[in-house]
């Protein structure tokens, strides 16, 4: 089959050149089109190209600033941070926690990765810390922080047993694992131990449909979800299966960004690489709009082309109630989790305009895989 060659991306010849030699340094051969031959320098736009099969992997770089940092001009190759083997499970003890467990050992096993087990506990001396304390409220702290550090470790040492006898048993791979013990607020600190170990993925339990709404804004796992610069996938309490291994079909809901196609490659390649199962590529859509449906198979067909061995259907979801529309397209289309990419969002759209994940991640009892990709 021929590799065609495609536009990547359109810049002054400056630029195009740097791009062009940190491309070729990740062995992606690349070429410059468009080129002013008497002048080169004061072309208004030339053309980066790549051929079709590196897309995936330019698009990684072009979307990171790395490539225009100052050591790249100045020659040096540019510094990308790159996901340890680690799977990172937050827990603090619930039947949800042994859930997300389950899913991260197997998984584990697998891919060869190690488990790291994180709990994340709040003392009132971390609490003055925050603005708006009350001063007055220091009396006893010292001893309150000491009974509850000594709390937090005898449910670590618990849990932890909990972890072995499944061990022993056979329910859980024998691999290696950690526990780790931090103060703090559970969500600011699960991002920030993800940012200093860059796990492979990180893996939480949810509570699934049974979760009040006035939950959702404080959930621990949807501000992870919406925060973390990694692949993060939610487990309901009551899914249906117990392993990654056993999924069958993935719903993977594009919204036509080609930060989904970055994703989508990550996902192929990195997060569900070790199994085989078949893609729906979905999206959600106001109206019926036969021009979505021509755009999904076009996605399809390059999709193809990339992954041949990959199963792929399309279809239009209706957004006009697309939480019960969806959950709908899932029990029909025997879909065993959901996929999506998640664009980093500040936080007055957090704040007013929840994202798909969040408002999902409570409302089915299917597994909610979110991939973090960077805005441009």
């Amino acid at each position: 089959m021929e590799d065609k060659l495609v536009t990547l991306a359109i810049l002054t010849y400056a630029k195009a050149q740097i791009l062009k030699n940190v491309l070729e340094n990740e062995g992606i051969e690349t070429c410059i089109h468009n080129i002013n031959q008497i002048q080169p320098v004061v072309s208004s736009g030339v053309r980066v190209r790549i051929k079709e099969s590196d897309l995936p992997r330019a698009l990684k770089i072009t979307e990171s600033s790395a490539w225009l940092s100052e050591e790249v001009v100045e020659g040096k190759s540019p510094h990308i941070d790159k996901s340890t083997n680690k799977i990172l499970i937050p827990v603090d003890f619930s039947n949800y926690s042994l859930k997300a467990c389950e899913f991260g050992f197997h998984f584990a096993q697998n891919a060869g990765a190690e488990v790291l087990l994180l709990h994340v506990y709040f003392t009132p001396i971390y609490a003055t810390s925050l603005p708006y304390s009350d001063i007055f409220n220091l009396h006893g702290d010292e001893e309150n922080t000491r009974n509850i550090l000594q709390k937090a470790h005898n449910e670590v040492t618990v849990f932890s047993d909990k972890i072995k006898e499944k061990i022993n048993s056979g329910y859980l791979p024998d691999i290696k694992y950690s526990c780790i013990l931090r103060e703090g607020i559970p969500e600011e600190e699960i991002i920030r131990y993800a940012k200093e170990i860059h796990p492979r993925m990180i893996i939480m339990g949810t509570r699934g449909k049974d979760q009040k709404d006035i939950d959702l804004i404080g959930s621990v796992t949807a501000e992870v979800i919406e925060r973390a610069h990694t692949t993060v996938l939610a487990i309901p309490e009551r899914t249906l299966i117990e392993q990654l291994s056993e999924v069958k079909r993935i719903a993977f809901i594009t919204n036509f960004d080609q930060r989904d196609l970055i994703a989508f490659d990550s996902l192929i390649h990195n997060s569900l690489k070790d199994f085989k199962f078949a893609v729906s590529l979905i999206h959600l859509a106001e109206v019926k709009d036969t021009w979505n449906e021509i755009k999904l198979g076009g996605i399809k067909e390059y999709f193809q082309k990339q992954y041949p061995n990959l199963e792929i259907y399309y279809d239009v979801v209706q957004d006009d109630n697309f939480l019960i529309n969806l959950d709908h397209y899932i029990k029909s289309k025997h879909i065993d989790i959901i996929t999506l990419t998640s664009y980093k969002r500040n936080i007055f759209s957090r704040l007013f305009n929840p994202s798909i994940a969040r408002k999902m991640i409570f409302h089915s009892d299917t597994p909610l895989m979110v991939v973090y990709s960077k805005p441009n």
